[in-house]
């Protein structure tokens, strides 16, 4: 069992409350600081309260069943990434300058999960044991099934160059099949192992104060996030301007590093505590979170900011092609777990791929990128026996045997 460092843990409270309360104080105060303060001083609140919510989230799995339980923990360790991308909506609709904010914000958080989430717990996983792959439970097939209808219709997406109300209603349904067919399994009443010294200072609580100070957390954090999302983002565009940095790659990867940062610890946590299988479990259900209700709800929050829940929020030539890059990278990272396997080979191709891209925004070298995506996954389905039938049976429903390898 993890010993406790009761100093440690209190410590780190303090910190990201401080964190939490600076924003608090100047809100409230009517002091608006200016750059480059405008920027980071809500930014660290959306750090702190990340924290504190993913904290809150894994506590909450003393109560509720374990498959449930990392489906919460995904969701709500993503809350952040939704406040702030659903602030650019917002904003969008009054001023359509920031649509592109919007859109770049949710590809870059989508593709950093990919490309550096997943790949993460594998590499931690390495380090630590020496092990080369990690197996997945015949159960994440649902995940991998959900994540797949959201990913087909992605291109969709791209297709018609918007993101409608229609989208959300199948996107979001998407999201609750995938909750509806989460797998109970035991109670971690006493699962302790895996958390870190925050959530086990609190875990020794008695039940109904832990429950209390659990959802204290939640109203705090969340209350947090409400004030400095909206900050956090125009910050950023202004910082971009004062800079000289584009905007646009400003937003689409400093912002979802700051509101994912505790996602990823959390994964990474359990990849060097040897749960490997929960660690991917979490990093796979943050992308079923982020492909289907974060992108559902921008053309929603858009329409009703604009006055018209039917008016659609538009991309432009880059804007797709960035959608298109992020599916492409989608349906290339789930051909490879489709066999319920993660090696280290696997998680570095998906690594590489998506460090050199950020190298290159240009638009032409990017759709060289997605053609790199497309082509490594239409290889895979024509030489991979065991990857092409895995992902026949994800549509005819057939249990999957690992041990059906070869080409």
């Amino acid at each position: 069992m993890k010993k406790k460092n009761p100093a440690l843990a209190l410590f780190l409270y303090f910190l990201f409350f401080a964190f939490c309360s600076q924003w608090v104080f100047f809100y409230f105060s009517g002091l608006r600081p200016g750059y480059p303060y405008n920027a980071l001083l809500p930014g660290l609140a959306v750090l702190g309260a990340s924290f504190l919510i993913s904290w809150a989230a894994e506590l909450a799995e003393l109560e509720i069943s374990q498959g449930l339980a990392i489906a919460l923990l995904a969701l709500i360790t993503v809350l952040p990434e939704y406040a702030v991308d659903m602030s650019y909506a917002w904003i969008a609709g009054k001023n359509h300058a920031y649509a592109q904010y919007a859109a770049a914000n949710m590809t870059g958080a989508n593709r950093l999960l990919i490309g550096l989430g997943w790949s993460a717990v594998v590499f931690v996983y390495w380090l630590r044991t020496g092990k080369k792959e990690i197996l997945m439970d015949e159960s994440q097939r649902t995940e991998i099934r959900s994540l797949l209808l959201a990913t087909l219709y992605s291109f969709v997406i791209f297709l018609k160059h918007n993101f409608a109300w229609y989208d959300a209603i199948f996107l979001i349904s998407i999201y609750i099949f995938y909750i509806m067919n989460t797998k109970n399994k035991k109670c971690e009443e006493e699962a302790e192992l895996e958390k870190p010294g925050p959530v086990l200072l609190l875990a020794g609580l008695p039940r109904t104060l832990r429950n209390c100070v659990n959802v204290l957390l939640f109203l705090f954090a969340g209350f947090v996030i409400a004030l400095a999302a909206e900050p956090f983002a125009r910050g950023l565009v202004d910082a971009g301007k004062t800079l000289g940095i584009e905007q646009f790659l400003l937003v689409q990867w400093v912002a979802p590093l700051a509101s994912e940062a505790p996602e990823f610890i959390v994964a990474l946590i359990l990849a060097f505590s040897l749960k490997p299988g929960k660690a991917l479990r979490v990093v796979i259900s943050s992308k079923i979170n982020q492909w289907t209700l974060l992108i559902g709800m921008l053309p929603l929050v858009y329409g009703i900011s604009s006055g018209n829940i039917f008016t659609p929020l538009l991309m432009d030539a880059r804007q797709a092609e960035e959608m298109l890059l992020t599916s492409a990278q989608s349906i290339f990272a789930l051909i490879i777990i489709s066999n319920l396997s993660f090696s280290l080979k696997e998680a570095l191709v998906l690594f590489i791929l998506f460090v050199t891209q950020m190298f290159f925004p240009n638009t032409t070298i990017r759709y060289y990128y997605c053609a790199a995506y497309l082509l490594g996954s239409a290889g895979m389905l024509i030489l991979l026996r065991s990857n092409r039938k895995a992902m026949l049976n994800m549509f005819t429903g057939s249990r999957f045997n690992k041990s059906d390898g070869g080409t």
